[in-house]
This record gives C-alpha cells, structure tokens and sequence, in this order.
C-alpha cells in the first residue's frame, strides 16, 4: 500500500464512518453544480458549500451499491493523483453491497483544476487481481456516447446499462483519459490494488497492459443499481476506522464490507445496499489538503445524494482531537489552538440537522479507544488531555439522544482489562485502527432494528 510521506507526528492516518443516499433521472447527463450552488432537493445546503448531485429519485428502485469520497490531490501523499494522467487508462476494482439489473457509474471531477476528457469508459466482473472474466466487459456511455468532458467541480452519471450486477462481487470500471487531466479527483486510501496502462486498454480483458499498480481509486465516485426489493441504501460515514485503514488489501475487510456481507446472509434480495464514505484523516470541523473536506461540507454530497438513502452511521471525531493544536504540516491547518468537545458536539449537530432535513435518520459511533497510538501518530491521540475529550464527547453522544441511536462501538473494541485501550485481539498492532477481526466485530455490534 502507498504510504502518505508524512512523519509521525503529523498523525497522517485516522479513522471514519459515513452513510447516506438521494436521486437522479436515468438516461440524462446529470452534472454536479460548483461548489457554493449546490442544493438537494431545493434544500440550500448548510455549514460549508460543497458540490451536490441529485441521483435517483426516492422509491425509484436505484441504490448505490459502491461509493466512495472524493478529495482533492496532493502531492504530498499521492504524487501519482497530483500529477495526472495522459493517454492512459486507470482500472478501478470495486465491491458491490447489493445486486441488481441495471448500473450507473458516477464518474467525478468535484477537486479538479479544469475539465477532464473521459474517452471510454468499461465495466466488468473480475476474475482475479485485474482479469476480468472474458465476454464480460461492456461500454457505459453518456447520453449515448462513449466518450465525455466533466467541467472542473462537476461529477457526471453514466446512461443505464442493462447488466446482471450480483450482491457482494468484484467489478473493474475501467476509465480511459486521452488527454492530460492534471491533479486528478480521487480516494485515497482505498485498501485495493488498481491498475494503470499506458493507451486505451478500457476493454481489455486481461490485464497485460496493465504495467502499473496503486492503492487509490481515481475519478470513479460512485456505482448505483436498479434492485426495487433493496430496502434503500445504508451510508456508512467517517474517517479512516470507516475507510478500513490497516485492514486487508484487496480483502474487502472494511466494517461496511463486513455489514454488507452480514445482511445479505440475513435478508438475502432483501438487504439494504451499504457504502463507505469513510476518508482517511478526515476531521469533522476542518478541511485538510490532503484528507478531503470535512464531514459538515461533505455531508450533502457524500451521504445525502446517494440514490434510496435511508439511513447514516456516523464514526468521526477522532481527527477533530488528534490534530487539535498541532503545527500545520501542509495537510492541516486547525482553525482553532484547541478544539473542544463542546465544538465537536455542534458539529454533530449541525449533521443532524441536515439528515434529519432530508428525512434520513443518522446513528453515531462511540468514539473508539486510542491509547498507546501516541507513539505511532503522535498528535493528541493516546495522551490524557486527548483522552480526556473522547471520554467527553462519547458521554454526549450516549446521553444526549441527539441521534436517532447510538451503536457503542468503544466498548465492543475497548480492552476488558483496559478499557483505554483497543482489545489485543482487535487491535491491528498500531493502537488506533482494528486489524479485519476487530471491523468485523464493529459490524455485528450494529442493531439490525436500526437499518430495516
């Protein structure tokens, strides 16, 4: 996996949750308006202007099956994202939550610095790694053609296409750029292995002329499916313990893979799609140059605009406490030499309020135990005054009933001998995220009565 090139003491890895959903006619070129028009459903967006799209329209039978959150390049963690593509085709492999028989790709460009050509765009099953299955791979298009420009701060949804997408597989969406698109919009941390080809290879099915790997998903935003019994789209919404930061590459061993994987076993055709909108370092209060913009500007366009959302799980705050009063290092900047718990809470707040706006419900995480990450991340995390506001935020969160419900995702982690810190068993070795075990254990501890 890529490593930002940060030092330790920049705290450049964290965690999230994210969920959410909302609408789109099918068979038009949907842009995203710029930053600062957006709306959803007529709805002025509060706190920061963020780029919204309206996808499927509520009851419409779509989903969103994939997503993930955009954020801006930066050469300081991802010189690859920051200097672009040309003549190249990026192959982005993804994990579907449900199935269905019908697919739109949202294809984005919000954090570009002008437009971007798309000249082809496929999908396909994959067979293993970046194969796909021979026969497999079919053209999205874009108001009938294959090929498409997205103006800088904009997002775009493919034409449907009629295609068999079954719940829990692994797809390739293949993005072929012919022309120098400069930073490119883009997920980070995405805990799979993509690949990069010199020329047009988006139909390919096999992967010879793939020379390149990386760990980012570039342009691809978002996949929707057509499944009218999935009961709406579940939005999984935070940082990095969301983005599945130190759990299995190409594994699929994020806490909304495991949620996914757990419903379907349960409901079958009838589980709710799930996606993670987690960013690694994402905070809630403050944007970051590397870590996206924070949960208040993004909430609108990452968890309300999905297709069929119904409900939110939110797990952030972390970051808020560990990059509070620490010296910018290019990636952050605090607004503020000490954030406070009772700044965090109003955060919250301001996310309920725009759920429960949209009609959605939202649920909070408790924040989990960080203990002994100092050493690895330096920063707040892991030190008495950092402990001190997590143990202040968790006890709003569990009494205030601000939330629609709360999910005590600290004590399903915390050590039982030692409740500051993560349980060994859980514990990926760096104090701070889960190993698979442990996300696998933060999704069981999910009330089904929540999310039917």
């Amino acid at each position: 996996m890529v490593k930002p090139l940060l030092s330790a003491g920049t705290a450049a890895h964290r965690l999230g949750v994210a969920i959410g959903a909302a609408a789109l006619l099918a068979g038009m070129l949907v842009l995203l308006p710029n930053a600062g028009s957006a709306s959803v459903s007529g709805r002025a967006v509060s706190g920061k202007p963020a780029s919204v799209t309206v996808r499927a329209d509520a009851g419409s039978g779509w989903v969103a099956t994939w997503a993930a959150s955009p954020t801006a390049a930066s050469d300081i963690i991802s010189p690859t994202a920051y200097d672009g593509f040309s003549d190249q085709t990026v192959r982005n492999i993804i994990y579907t939550s449900v199935g269905g028989d019908e697919l739109q790709a949202q294809l984005s460009n919000v954090f570009g610095t002008g437009a971007v050509t798309i000249g082809a765009v496929d999908i396909g099953v994959v067979l293993d790694g970046g194969q796909l299955v021979p026969g497999t791979s079919r053209p999205l298009t874009f108001q009938g053609k294959t090929s498409v420009t997205i103006p800088a701060g904009q997002q775009v949804l493919s034409d449907p296409l009629a295609m068999d997408v079954r719940p829990l597989q692994e797809l390739a969406v293949s993005i072929y750029l012919p022309e120098a698109t400069g930073p490119a919009t883009y997920h980070f941390d995405a805990q799979q292995t993509g690949y990069i080809a010199s020329g047009d290879h988006a139909g390919d099915a096999g992967v010879t002329a793939y020379s390149t790997t990386d760990s980012s998903w570039f342009f691809l935003s978002g996949l929707d499916v057509l499944d009218p019994s999935a009961p709406g789209t579940i939005v999984a919404f935070g940082d990095s313990i969301t983005d599945g930061h130190m759990s299995l590459s190409d594994g699929n061993a994020r806490w909304p893979n495991y949620l996914a994987r757990r419903l379907d076993a349960l409901y079958g055709s009838g589980a709710p799609a799930v996606v993670d909108e987690g960013i690694i370092g994402n905070r809630v209060l403050n944007d970051s140059a590397c870590f996206g913009e924070s949960a208040e500007a993004r909430f609108e366009r990452d968890a309300l605009s999905q297709p069929g959302v119904k409900d939110v799980i939110l797990l952030e705050g972390i970051n808020d406490i560990g990059f509070s009063g620490q010296a910018s290092s290019g990636c952050y900047a605090p607004a503020d030499p000490a954030v406070t718990a009772a700044q965090i809470e109003a955060g919250y707040q301001d996310l309920i309020g725009m759920a429960h706006a949209a009609g959605v419900r939202i649920y909070a995480g408790t924040l989990t135990p960080f203990m002994g990450s100092n050493a690895t991340y330096g920063g707040n995390d892991g030190t008495a005054a950092g402990e001190a506001l997590r143990e202040q935020v968790n006890a709003w969160i569990l009494t205030s009933h601000a939330f629609d419900g709360v999910i005590d995702f600290s004590q399903v982690l915390q050590d039982p001998d030692d409740p500051l810190y993560l349980d060994p068993a859980y514990n990926s070795d760096d104090s701070l995220h889960p190993g698979d075990i442990g996300y696998e254990a933060m999704a069981d501890a999910v009330p089904l009565d929540y999310l039917r």
